[in-house]
């Protein structure tokens, strides 16, 4: 009966490919995004109440678009793509 050994494969081939390693930076720029739509906002006088950090592009648009990169990220990592 042959024994099975847990020594890594030495074939050379990486875990991601570099399609899914493309997926992984347009998810990375996704995100980043996302993030920059969520920005901003502030009041010049903290005394001011500025009604802008309640609008649609905050409360909405923003975080499907960082949710949308992070489902870039899991296909990218999960994902099989052939080379």
């Amino acid at each position: 009966m042959a024994k099975k050994t847990d020594t890594p494969d030495k074939s050379g081939k990486m875990a991601v490919t570099a399609k899914g390693l493309r997926f992984m930076i347009a998810g990375l720029a996704v995100m980043a995004a996302g993030f920059l739509l969520l920005s901003g906002g502030g009041s010049e006088d903290p005394q001011v109440f500025n009604y802008a950090m309640f609008d649609f592009r905050r409360l909405v648009a923003a975080p499907i678009v960082i949710i949308a990169g992070i489902v870039l990220e899991v296909v990218a990592i999960m994902g099989k793509f052939k080379a």
